[in-house]
Parts: structure tokens; sequence; C-alpha cells
């Protein structure tokens, strides 16, 4: 159970954040004195602590840092996340915000330490990528990554931001098809009337980097572009899984904005292109899990890694990790069949749906493809274990891409009509 430091102040608040830490799992360790943090910290993931001893926490621990405020504003957070905290809530947040915020600071804190798991593979696919990254993460320059879903964007940035002389200072990220297009430039930029404000300001000296790039609306395009150029001490990293030359040819992305970003363009190969690497990847995740969740003597039967090497992968490493991770769970030990893994070699009759996706085919476009071809001769169960999601993310994508479920003709007795 991960041990949370609890640094604040006053002991009803105190007593309060102990009890949320403790309803979602963690083991919270009140502390009073901050001089008897250096040695409680030995075994401690994280910090939780008040705004006011925020500075004496950071200038103490190498651990991520969650700050609370009981008068939370954009300037506070700003200036706290400058400073190195790893998040800032207000101070009457709930255990699930808590819990989601210490959740991200610890991942963000093993990635840093290891971002070359993300690397893994001997493919020249991999190779390549792991040689531009080590190229370009010095620089300091404009790096646009490219790459399906599930393929490691966010890590390739992270190893970008740890390889690079910024690394001391915040990497800020930002999903930006996550948050609503009329909200998402204060998110970018903050209120008017707030200075220093927005997530920009917040990455000053550091990295940002903004995952789904393609989704900025117009307005936060040209805003984008001129804080770019008005603010270097900021360097950005974006990410997106579409094709952003496709979005500037029918107007949807900023030519000038799109040619600032692909100062460096990097590639993140999808899964099925990179031939033995899965196994790779799949041995050091079984590894990992195992030791996340306590047990021993696992490995992969000899059909299961031939399924492994066969599988398309649609979902990509964010799928293997999934498939692994349920397969350690249902495992009582020994071998871990195909059927623990949940996903099969892809048949005959749709190996031409399960080819690469293209350039210039988006994912959407292989959905579409891909659940047009076969919704005739697959359940909706097959379909969505073959696309890697649940059958509610299935419903849900049917309906934002109007892929309508065809109805199936209703059987029943057979009534002659005279």
């Amino acid at each position: 159970m991960n041990r949370i430091l609890v640094l604040v102040p006053e002991s009803p608040d105190s007593q309060r954040i102990s009890g949320l830490l403790e309803a979602e799992g963690y083991a919270p360790i009140p502390v009073s004195d901050p001089a008897a943090l250096p040695l409680e910290a030995t075994t401690a993931a994280a910090v939780v602590c008040d705004r006011s001893r925020m500075d004496e926490v950071l200038a103490t621990l190498v651990r991520p840092v969650v700050v609370l405020d009981r008068e939370p504003d954009i300037r506070s957070a700003v200036t706290s996340i400058k400073a190195g905290a790893s998040d800032y809530l207000p101070a009457d947040c709930g255990g699930r915000e808590l819990a989601d915020a210490l959740g991200r600071a610890m991942a963000e804190c093993r990635t840093q330490l290891d971002v070359t798991y993300a690397m893994i593979g001997a493919s020249t696919t991999m190779q390549s990528l792991v040689d531009s990254i080590a190229k370009a993460a010095p620089t300091g320059s404009t790096v646009l990554i490219t790459g399906e879903s599930g393929t490691g964007k966010e890590l390739v940035a992270r190893a970008l931001h740890s390889g690079s002389a910024r690394r001391g200072a915040p990497m800020i990220s930002l999903n930006c098809a996550t948050v609503p297009a009329d909200q998402i430039e204060a998110e970018l930029f903050g209120k008017p009337g707030d200075e220093p404000g927005g997530l920009v300001e917040a990455a000053r000296g550091g990295t940002l980097f903004l995952d789904e790039v393609g989704e900025l609306p117009a307005a936060a395009q040209s805003r984008l572009l001129r804080a770019l150029d008005s603010n270097p001490d900021v360097r950005l990293i974006a990410a997106s899984h579409r094709d952003l030359q496709g979005l500037v040819g029918t107007g949807q992305f900023r030519k000038d904005l799109y040619y600032r970003l692909k100062v460096v363009a990097l590639h993140v190969p999808p899964l099925r292109d990179r031939g033995d690497d899965v196994l790779l990847l799949a041995e050091e995740m079984l590894d990992r899990t195992m030791q996340k969740l306590g047990k021993k003597g696992l490995y992969f039967a000899d059909a299961a890694l031939e399924d492994l090497r066969r599988y398309s992968w649609p979902g990509n490493v964010r799928e293997l990790e999934n498939a692994i991770q349920r397969a350690v769970i249902l495992s009582d030990g020994g071998a871990i069949e195909t059927s623990m893994l949940a996903i099969e070699p892809p048949r005959t009759d749709v190996a031409e749906a399960a080819k690469p996706v293209t350039p210039d085919q988006t994912i959407e476009d292989y959905f579409v493809s891909f659940v047009t071809a076969h919704q005739d001769s697959m359940t909706e169960t097959e379909l969505a274990a073959k696309l890697g999601i649940s059958r509610k993310s299935l419903w849900e994508r049917r309906q934002r891409l109007n892929i309508p479920r065809k109805k199936t003709k209703k059987r029943g007795l057979r009534r002659d009509v005279t």
C-alpha cells in the first residue's frame, strides 16, 4: 500500500485528508514537524501538503507533491506548478479528485525515472525513433509527434523532456480533446485579467505538451501561434493521431501553426509494424504487472506467445498493457493462455480490414471501415474485442460516427398467408 505523507497544519483538515486517503486505499502518515520529512519520506510514495508548507517540502524532498490551498486561484496554481509541485487542488477537494492527482503524480514520477520503458524494442523503426529522440531532446526545438492512439506518444514527449536541459522544470500536459472548445483558451492562456495565467505561463522554463493538438479550435490555434512567438521560454511538444497536413488542406488547421509545430517530426509506429517488439514489451509488462499485483511464477504459454505476435493490436501498446493486466488478474499461477488475454489472431476474412492504417487514414477511418465491413458477420462483442475496446465504447463511437447497428431479422413461427 502506498504511504502518503500528509503535512497539513490544522488538525481537523489533516484528519479529513487522512480519512479521504484511507478511503481510497492509501496509507496516510500525518507529519506535524517539517524537520521529520526526510526520515519519514524514505518509504513514502508522495506528499500532500498545505500551500503554506509547500516551499519547505519542495526544498527538502524529491517526491511527487500535491499542494492543497484553502483559497485557490489561478495565480497560486501557476506559482505552485512552476515551483515544482506535481498538482494543485482546493483544500476542500474530494477523495476521488485527490486520489486521481496522486495517481498522475506518481505515474509521472515513475515515467521520468525510466522513460526508456516506452522505447523498448529492437525493431528498425523503434531504433530509428530512439536515435531521433536522442538527437532532438537537447535542442529545445518544437517537436510534432504523430501516431495512432495508444502507441505511446506522451511517453515519447516525456523522454524528450527528460533528455533536455529543462528536465528540472515541470512538463505541463494537456489533452486538447478532453477540454470543451469554449474553455480551452482559458485553460491555456488564463481568464481575462489573470496575470500570469494558464498552462502556457505555468510551463515557462519547462515543456508544454499538447496532446491531440488537432482538436484545437481556430481561435485557440491563433493564440497559441502568438504565444509561441512571444514566449520563447516555453518548449512546445505537440502530438496528434490525425493527419494535420490533411486538416490544413481542408482549412481546419492553420498552415502557419502546422509548420511552426513541425520543426522536428517524430512518428511512433503502430505495434503491428514492430515485429517481435511485442514479445519484448509483453515480457516486460508481465514482470511489472506481477510485481504490482503481488503475483509470482507466471509465464506465457507457447501458443499465447505466437498469438501475441500474430494479433494486429488495433489499440496498440495500451491494448497490450490492458490485456496482460487482465491475464495476470485472472491467472491462478503457471502458464498464461490466449484465452486469458482475450485476444485471438486475425481470421482470414478479417485480414484485409486489419491491415495497417495508411498515413492519410485516421483511426476513425479505420474504425468505420472495420465495423462496416464486418458487422454482418461478427457480434458486437466480437467487434469490440477485435478493436480492443469495450462494448460501451463501440456503441458510443457508432453514435458519434453515425454508423447505426444493422437490425437482424427476428425469427419466429412461420405463418402461411392464404
